[in-house]
């Protein structure tokens, strides 16, 4: 299969690029039979619900950046990102993920896609000082968004011009408004392309309040 199923037809892609989907969608399907990479009840959907999903994040900030995905998992977004990379011959994704399991599906999927992406199997409190610097930080039903700032604070540290691109559900307002009690940022809400209820924070200048 060469062509772009139809959940992506938005996407500007090569051919080698799709190949690349396509390889990364069939070994996914076939770890998720043995070790738990996302929800079950989602398997089906695996195109609209996790590659499409995934794609908007790239698409919100193109071009050869280097990411740092958090809690990488079964590779949304994250080796989807790496995957679009390929296309740019540049930018990296550093994918986070302590799971030993998860970490070796990852690598596989990197080595049979070309993905430009690397995995670290540590903690995320540990990233920072493994993982230098970075342009973007992804995150994927991952954690509360005061938690995934205090994650991404020493990177923002580092790299003022550091954003976020953060998937949310529904509540993500009581995040914000949590949040906002102990961060200061700029925030733009982007409507997620695959749930009509779901968002894509996009967050920059972030530091703590005083």
């Amino acid at each position: 299969m060469t062509s772009l199923p139809r959940e992506l037809n938005g996407l500007n892609v090569s051919r080698e690029t799709v190949d690349r989907l396509n390889t990364f969608v069939a070994l996914f399907q076939k770890w998720a039979k043995a070790i738990n990479l996302v929800a079950p009840s989602t398997l089906a959907e695996v195109w609209r619900r996790h590659v499409a999903d995934s794609a908007q994040i790239y698409a919100l900030n193109p071009g050869p950046k280097t990411w740092v995905d958090l809690g990488s998992g079964g590779g949304f977004p994250g080796i989807v990102t790496g995957i679009l990379l390929s296309d740019t011959g540049a930018g990296w994704v550093h994918l986070v993920e302590s799971n030993n399991k998860k970490a070796a599906f990852l690598r596989t999927a990197i080595l049979e896609t070309g993905a430009r992406a690397s995995v670290h199997a540590i903690r995320i409190e540990e990233a920072p000082s493994v993982i230098a610097e970075c342009d973007a930080i992804s995150a994927r039903a991952l954690a509360d968004l005061d938690l995934l700032m205090e994650f991404g604070l020493p990177w923002a540290e580092r790299n003022p011009d550091l954003r976020f691109f953060l998937h949310k559900g529904r509540d993500y307002r009581r995040e914000v408004d949590k949040a906002l009690g102990r961060w200061r940022f700029d925030l733009v809400k982007h409507a997620s392309v695959v749930e009509p209820d779901s968002v894509v924070l996009e967050l920059s200048k972030l530091s703590r309040n005083s």
